[in-house]
């Protein structure tokens, strides 16, 4: 009898091990899965950290600022660098890129076609990011470095939180093969300096989908090879 009931016991003992491990697992995998969001419509506001070359040739630029919006296939960015605002209207749907530049009241559009935007998404394409050892918080989130590789060798730094990931990968095509939203990072200049931008402000409320929409007038059309030579 005493034997038997041992048996019993032990078979009890395993069971309940088993079943608490079973448990402890499923809850780790439910955490894991509530602690990590896709975001579907977001805004994002950054301050922009101009190299210190860049500000002693123009003052005005201090306090210039990056807002990044998406809402599923669409995403839109505004740079306000005080003295000219450049706004990106992408259409991820039509594979089109319109921009927008204010600059003093003159205002002008550029429209991007589907061709444009391909080769433009390839060069992207080949960024690879890898993490490394340091955090740190930033509005509000726990970020993890990582650094980034262009396919022409050329590295730059970001931060970011894998507590939110973007339903489009490809709202910011800088970051599409990055495993979460940035929050800080830097961006390469065509004089090769480094321009550091650290978000202020995350918001996930539904965005209008007014805020995409390309004006119909107002702006003056005119082609990249155009505008160049203003």
């Amino acid at each position: 009898m005493g034997v038997v009931l041992f048996r019993i016991l032990l078979i009890y003992h395993h069971t309940m091990s088993y079943r608490i491990y079973l448990f402890c697992y499923l809850l780790f995998l439910t955490t894991s899965a509530w602690a990590q969001r896709v975001v579907s419509d977001a805004k994002i506001v950054y301050k922009m950290v101009l190299p210190p070359e860049q500000l002693q040739l123009d003052q005005m630029l201090e306090g210039s600022s990056l807002t990044q919006y998406m809402k599923g296939a669409y995403s839109r960015i505004d740079i306000n660098f005080n003295i000219v605002n450049y706004t990106y209207l992408i259409n991820h749907k039509e594979e089109t890129i319109t921009t927008l530049i204010d600059q003093h009241g003159n205002k002008y559009m550029v429209k991007t076609d589907r061709q444009q935007y391909l080769k433009d998404m390839q060069q992207y394409e080949g960024i690879k990011f890898t993490d490394q050892p340091e955090t740190k918080e930033i509005a509000g989130y726990k970020c993890r470095r990582a650094i980034g590789l262009m396919p022409d060798g050329k590295t730059f730094e970001v931060y970011y939180t894998p507590d939110l990931v973007p339903e489009n990968k490809q709202y910011n095509r800088r970051f599409m093969n990055l495993g979460g939203m940035p929050l800080e990072f830097e961006i390469l200049t065509k004089t090769g300096e480094k321009m550091r931008v650290i978000a202020s402000r995350v918001e996930l409320n539904p965005i209008p989908a007014s805020y995409f929409d390309v004006p119909k007038k107002g702006y003056k059309v005119v082609s990249q090879q155009e505008l160049q030579n203003m």
